[in-house]
């Protein structure tokens, strides 16, 4: 069974009914955006030039082939998919993968290439479907682009007989360093899994999903120091651990997802209900909790995180009309909190300040080419002991933006 919920596996099924086919889509999504500060830092198209607080862009212009020699009267079929992205900051690869599926029991797939990880729901929801503007903080920050260089196999079935046609297995090793490299710069590869269950009617109109995700990973050690969190008289601080053994060490990432979808299709449309949770362990440096793209040279920082987003979205009036709430919030510290952040000079700066926003919103489809995305996301930091950030920081934003699709 091929998963219908996605724009991938919408073109996939009208593909494999014609066997040999070239399909063409994209879209544009130009926006205007106005911060509260100028020069603010935003997740939501980058941060503001520090003369600006307001904005034209093109958040997303997306042009995308898709080839596919889908009969099932053949021993497999094959399956490719190119897409780029353009925009006033240039033109860059989003997707560059072939995917074979086997026909004697239509039950595995092998995908290979440039691809979305296959790490939860969020993640995985392409950015012309997905209801709100931009995805999660730590989506953003864990997940960069989304997409890394790697190969996987599935398990999927598509006969609509089968008794496990309505679960999926992804699993797959990748470069680790994501899009934001122009080379795997160590051996190390990351082991992402996902098994979900596909969109189950618990009544005529009432459908739940859900999955779980798992990634192991890690980071050639360029250095011998590496910092991670204790706590000693004084509090809570990072302390250096300096042993020549630390060097070439594999430096932990490791995640863990869960995430549940409800739907309730009614006559104005549907209301629809999505959690989704991360915790884990993430190496970075003193300054970010992104994955570096090349060989770091300053000491390594171990954190221990967490997060989640929360979306409620329902139709109003009727389908083309929509209402969404979103919240979400990462933490790329939880062994210290508030006040314990800069405290005492404990070498723990802003980069461990927890962030939580909520997005409101309302989404009009004009017709199925044209949606027009009306969002106000309210962003909260916790209060630290840090300079700057003993308040809140004003960096709220509003987007309105025309989303135009072929």
């Amino acid at each position: 069974m091929i998963d219908t919920t996605t724009s991938v596996g919408k073109g996939i099924l009208q593909l494999y009914k014609k066997f040999d086919h070239i399909y063409i889509t994209g879209y544009i999504q130009p926006q205007f955006q106005v911060a509260q500060e100028k020069g603010a830092h935003s997740f939501s198209g980058g941060d503001f030039a520090p003369n600006s607080n307001s904005r034209f862009t093109i958040r997303r212009g997306r042009l995308r082939f898709d080839y596919a020699h889908m009969n099932p009267r053949d021993q497999i079929s094959l399956y490719f998919v190119f897409q780029f992205d353009g925009s006033e900051r240039g033109v860059f690869i989003r997707d560059f993968w072939g995917r074979v599926f086997e026909n004697k029991w239509q039950l595995f797939q092998l995908t290979t290439g440039m691809f979305a990880r296959p790490f939860g729901y969020e993640v995985n929801l392409g950015s012309a479907d997905r209801e709100s503007l931009e995805r999660g903080r730590m989506s953003q920050t864990l997940m960069k682009v989304e997409r890394d260089l790697g190969a996987m196999v599935s398990f999927e079935p598509r006969r609509p007989d089968h008794p496990l046609h309505y679960l999926k297995v992804d699993a797959g090793f990748f470069n680790g360093q994501g899009l934001n490299a122009t080379q795997e710069y160590d051996s190390f590869k990351d082991f992402i899994a996902r098994a979900s269950w596909k969109p189950y009617p618990l009544s005529k109109f009432l459908f739940i999903s859900g999955g779980l995700s798992y990634f192991n990973g890690g980071l050639f050690q360029n250095t011998k120091y590496t910092y991670e969190m204790t706590t000693d008289g004084a509090g809570k601080l990072f302390v250096v651990d300096s042993a020549d053994g630390n060097f070439g060490r594999k430096a932990p990432r490791k995640y863990y997802g869960a995430d549940m979808q409800l739907k309730w299709k009614h006559p104005y449309g549907a209301t629809e209900l999505r959690l989704e949770y991360w915790r884990g362990t993430q190496t970075a440096s003193a300054s970010t909790t992104e994955t570096p793209p090349t060989l770091l040279t300053e000491p390594y920082y171990v954190r221990k995180f967490d997060g989640a987003f929360a979306y409620l979205l329902q139709n109003i009036v009727n389908s083309q009309h929509q209402l969404g709430i979103k919240f979400d919030w990462y933490d790329p510290n939880t062994e210290v909190k508030g006040a314990e952040i800069g405290q005492n000079g404990n070498n723990i700066n802003a980069t461990n300040i927890k962030y939580t926003t909520v997005s409101v919103g309302y989404n009009y489809s004009i017709n199925e080419n044209v949606r027009l995305m009306l969002w106000y996301d309210f962003v909260r930091n916790e209060n630290t002991s840090l300079a700057g950030y003993t308040g809140d920081v004003k960096d709220n934003v509003f987007t309105t933006r025309l989303q135009f699709r072929f």
